[in-house]
């Protein structure tokens, strides 16, 4: 081939390194352009994420030193962070890694399934340019192939492991329809981040975002589609909220008993979600006591989570197993491709000896020789032909002393020893 597979992840490099590397719309496409340009590169695509920057090559015997050095003196990086950084991955197990990433099995969230898009983003980038041809087109295809079935078949990515997630996944449990509902997040941090863009996935109807800090909360809510709002106007979105998630850095609660009750009056009493996953925690513990409340704090939801783990560690166990299986073959398969073309022009080799045999054996019929004097003629005439030039070759590796070329005669034409001696 070989293919090869190199790049730094969230387990090799700090977040500072990996932004250094990391390629989007216009500067991905200058990346393909040179990375094609490169001596040896015959074929290239690159997966660029928050969490990874990997390069996915086939490449001819000089083509990995030009990668290396490509990825090492990148501009406006740290260049020996990057080399130590740098992992590498050769053919089979190339294939494997890459079946890896697209199964979530590499991810930070273990079978987080949102890899497997990026993966098709990137495949469709170095499509559009022109760089994913024949062996990426069957690594990526492959790889996608293995992902659908590792999620059919082990269910990996099934029980949610972050706390937003989760938080969300009981939400989207308790109100089955989703887009008549409001959702309030309160805090503008990552977790509510998360939380955010998982309602937004979900479909929720209406989603408000409070926050101290009112440009925080602009910014988040642009993001996903949601009304910011400051904590100052808490009391009136209680009574429009049915799901409330809950995580600032306030060192007292903001959501109390009292205010809560105040906002109940209002809503008569229709039930609401809360979910506290701050700490020091953000609604008052009394508050769980009112009734229609469905209050959980971030322990209740932690308890999943381990749950959730150990079966996504179940799952990703029978999904190695899965994918060892599939990298060997298509690994195989890959190996092969270099061997087409000089099939091709071998049968083509043989089809024209052929050819020039039966037109010679069928004016020798015309001209009125018997019909098995001809035959013998044409199977005397097309084993010489055919054999001719393997004899000569294997001849002079026997006149050079070359032991691995009569070596591979023997394997591919199951020769015995001593077969190549003259009769």
């Amino acid at each position: 081939m070989p293919l090869i597979a190199l790049g730094i992840n969230h387990n090799t490099a700090p977040l500072e390194l990996r932004e250094q590397l990391s390629f989007s719309g216009d500067e991905l496409c200058a990346a393909l352009r040179d990375l094609e340009s490169l001596p040896g590169v015959r074929e290239v695509a690159v997966l660029s994420t928050c969490n990874r920057t990997e390069i996915y090559g086939s490449l001819d015997e000089d083509g990995e030193t030009a990668l290396r050095q490509w990825l090492n003196h990148h501009p406006n990086t740290d260049q020996e962070a990057i080399q130590r950084a740098v992992y590498e991955f050769v053919d089979e197990e190339a294939v494997r890694h890459a079946m890896r990433v697209a199964c979530g099995l590499d991810s930070m969230v273990l079978g987080e399934p949102q890899i497997l898009g990026q993966m098709k983003q990137a495949y469709e980038a170095a499509l559009e340019a022109g760089t994913a041809k024949r062996v990426l087109h069957q690594l990526f295809q492959g790889s996608f192939s293995v992902a659908k079935q590792v999620r059919t078949d082990t269910g990996i990515g099934q029980n949610p492991v972050s706390v937003a997630y989760a938080a969300v996944d009981l939400a989207r449990q308790i109100f089955a329809e989703f887009e008549n509902h409001t959702a309030l997040l309160l805090g503008a941090g990552e977790t509510i981040e998360l939380a955010a863009q998982h309602l937004n996935r979900r479909g929720i109807g209406r989603m408000i975002i409070a926050n101290r800090s009112v440009d925080r909360a602009h910014r988040l809510a642009d993001e996903v589609k949601a009304q910011a709002s400051s904590l100052d106007r808490l009391p009136s979105h209680l009574v429009e909220a049915d799901i409330i998630i809950a995580s600032t850095a306030s060192r007292e609660p903001i959501l109390t008993r009292e205010m809560v009750k105040t906002a109940f009056r209002q809503r008569r009493h229709k039930p609401v979600l809360m979910v506290d996953i701050a700490v020091p925690r953000d609604i008052e513990a009394s508050v769980a006591d009112l009734s229609d409340v469905f209050l959980y704090t971030i322990d209740d939801l932690q308890q999943t989570i381990r749950e959730n783990l150990a079966s996504r560690e179940q799952a990703a166990a029978r999904a190695l197993e899965i994918v060892d299986a599939r990298a060997s073959h298509l690994a195989a398969t890959l190996s092969s491709l270099d061997a087409v073309p000089a099939i091709r022009r071998l049968r083509e080799r043989a089809f024209d000896q052929r050819e020039q045999t039966l037109r010679q054996a069928q004016r020798m019929l015309a001209a009125g020789r018997r019909p098995e004097d001809v035959l013998e003629y044409m199977a005397h005439t097309l084993t010489n032909r055919l054999l001719h030039e393997p004899t000569v070759a294997l001849r002079e590796a026997g006149e050079q002393g070359d032991r691995d070329t009569l070596d591979t005669a023997r394997q591919l034409f199951d020769l015995g020893e001593g077969d190549e001696k003259e009769e």
